[in-house]
């Protein structure tokens, strides 16, 4: 067993334990007991050495807690783990990652880091500049330094948690100490991002001897405390609210290609509170139709028991079986080894694995694989758990209140003979509200998803330059009537776009009133399909340079929403093509502008 010391678990060689955990290992004890008992020594070390503490009430250490973040989560969670070092006497802060240089890194001495990956393994938009300063050869050096960090991912994609393993190697390769080894959290973040940050704060608590109430300060690079975040909502992933859908109204017209969709829910006593900017998360339920398709190819019933409920209504409210999961590609790779499958697999070729099972699902790939398919035992534990899928609200709270409004396209397609649809867009139009299932008439589960870094400026008078063709107009509707309701003076402009005018202009009387009232001063429209020469946003956006920098300038806010795989590329290539034509200073000195403006967060995203 390991020897026990004042400050913690010492081992042999009577330095603390590798995870930092006050009970050793191989103790005999309950879960229960071992939390009661790792706070009663963690409190009788602070004890000990309160002497080690500033006078008067200070910190006895800060922890500077960095965050990078694409919806919000990691902000969440350091904020969260701000409230958790204070709590145990440690001063702390929350900073974003692009605020903090290698150098101001140097200066610290315990850092934490929350961040999620964007994409293929990219790094969240708040931590792109942080990287390449990290990454970059004439990085300082960072003995001085103790670390942890904490990743936010999918397992679904192939790079998972790519963004904190890369900054946890980094680190690590120019001398900083972990303090705690990395987590990697999946899409069910919350039990391993609370337990990573319990275990971390208790273990730097125990060796500073920290004084519960202590009051937080600075940080150690010099950065001022935030204030402790707000009291979070009730309602969350685990815990979600039944909101009625009272709108659900086609934005499109029938003849369009697209089937875009505009919805009202109610908050009703919920008491959530939300600001333009933010996301509404939806929990879906999967097609009836489909969950009996796969029941009977399972030759099922539905009844069996999955897991304490039956196999219908886990393969319902409790499964993806509309994307096929990584695991399942593989197994069924493996089963089937002549399938197509198997072969794209076999070809190393994500690209064309990837644009074969864009519209498939798990009913296709079981049907594919034929007598080699797994059956309902082997199947579950293949299948992800079913994830509610984030909106950005279109809505304002002070020109809506007590409702969210959502803007949302339906996805359906046929493949063979059979029709799909995406799981959340096809049960808010088809399944919610007017089913006979009780649950569904009820309403939606949802929950609210904070995103503080996309909103609308505080000052009034600043410009705002808007980008989201298609449904990435959906927070800028939202902007607009937020202004309006503020009486703001600053301009505003939107490039909007799609495919056809006649048949996809959304929300075009709403845009014609806020223009006709002086809240949207400019408005940018490109239909790609119109005329013979495809036209883009990122089309108008370069012949209108002149006045786009001249915006800049004035220190308008860039705002843009959408498609992350060719749209917003596009749109910031498009930008940089701007800010380089009117500054005549070449590619680098456009680059560097732009990273000022971000830094600066007058150019934020809201892509997916």
């Amino acid at each position: 067993m390991t020897l026990l010391s004042p400050t913690g678990p010492l081992s042999p060689t009577g330095s603390l334990s590798p995870t930092g955990s006050l009970i050793p290992a191989d103790a005999p004890f309950s879960a229960e007991q071992e939390a009661w008992l790792a706070g009663f020594i963690a409190g009788i070390s602070a004890a000990g050495r309160r002497d080690a503490a500033a006078p008067g009430g200070a910190p006895a250490a800060t922890v500077d807690i960095l965050f990078g973040t694409q919806t919000g989560t990691a902000e969440l969670l350091a904020g969260e783990a701000v409230a958790g070092a204070r709590a145990r006497g440690l001063g702390a802060t929350a900073t974003p990652l692009d605020d903090i240089t290698p150098e101001r890194l140097a200066a610290s001495s315990l850092l934490l880091i929350v961040v999620s990956t964007y994409g293929e393994g990219e790094m969240p938009d708040n931590a792109g500049l942080f990287w390449e300063a990290l990454a970059a050869d004439g990085a300082p050096r960072l003995e001085g330094l103790r670390y942890a960090v904490l990743g936010l991912g999918d397992r679904g994609y192939d790079d998972f948690c790519g963004a904190a393993k890369l900054i946890d190697t980094r680190l690590a390769g120019l001398g900083a100490v972990r303090l705690h080894d990395r987590v990697d959290c999946d899409v069910d973040y919350e039990e391993p991002a609370a337990a990573w940050t319990a275990t971390v704060l208790d273990r730097l608590a125990a060796e500073t001897g920290a004084t519960v109430g202590a009051t937080a300060g600075a940080s150690a690079n010099g950065a001022a405390a935030p204030e402790t975040p707000a009291t979070r909502s009730p309602w969350n992933k685990r815990n979600p609210y039944r909101s009625r859908l009272l709108v659900n109204r086609l934005l499109s017209s029938p003849q369009s290609a697209k089937e875009i969709r505009h919805y009202e829910f109610d908050l009703g006593d919920s008491g959530i509170t939300y600001q333009a900017g933010d996301a509404l998360a939806v929990v879906p339920v999967n097609d009836d139709a489909l969950v009996g398709a796969l029941l009977d190819h399972l030759g099922a019933h539905g009844d069996e028991d999955a897991g304490g409920q039956p196999l219908a209504e886990a393969l319902r409210t409790g499964r993806e079986i509309r994307t096929p999961s990584k695991d399942l590609v593989a197994e069924l790779a493996e089963r089937a080894p002549s399938s197509d499958l198997a072969a794209l697999v076999a070809r190393g070729d994500k690209s064309a694995l990837d644009a074969w099972l864009d519209r498939r699902d798990v009913l296709d790939l079981l049907r594919d694989a034929g007598s080699a398919a797994p059956g309902t035992a082997e199947l579950l534990p293949l299948l992800r758990p079913l994830t509610a899928r984030q909106y950005s609200i279109s809505s304002s709270p002070l020109a809506h209140p007590g409702r969210i409004h959502l803007t949302v396209a339906s996805v359906r397609y046929d493949t063979g003979d059979r029709r799909h649809g995406g799981v959340a867009s096809t049960y808010l139009a088809d399944r919610l509200g007017g089913g006979a299932d009780g649950a569904d008439a009820a309403g939606a589960a949802v929950y609210l998803q904070p995103n503080a870094s996309f909103g609308v400026p505080a000052d009034d008078d600043t410009p705002m330059i808007m980008i989201g063709p298609g449904t990435g107009i959906a927070p800028f509707r939202g902007f607009l009537h937020e202004r309006a309701a503020r009486g703001a003076a600053g301009r505003n402009w939107l490039f909007f776009g799609d495919q056809h005018r006649a048949t996809d202009f959304v929300y075009e009387d709403e845009l014609a009133q806020l223009r006709d009232r002086g809240v949207l001063t400019r408005l940018d429209l490109a239909f790609s399909r119109d005329q013979a020469e495809k036209v883009y946003v990122q089309t108008r956006m370069r012949e209108q340079a002149r006045e786009l920098y001249g915006w800049l300038e004035d220190g308008a806010y860039v705002y843009v929403c959408g498609d992350a795989s060719r749209m917003a590329k596009d749109v910031e290539a498009a930008l940089l093509d701007v800010i380089a034509g009117r500054r005549g200073r070449g590619a680098d000195d456009a680059a560097r502008y732009l990273a000022d403006l971000r830094r600066a967060k007058r150019y934020v995203r809201d892509v997916y």
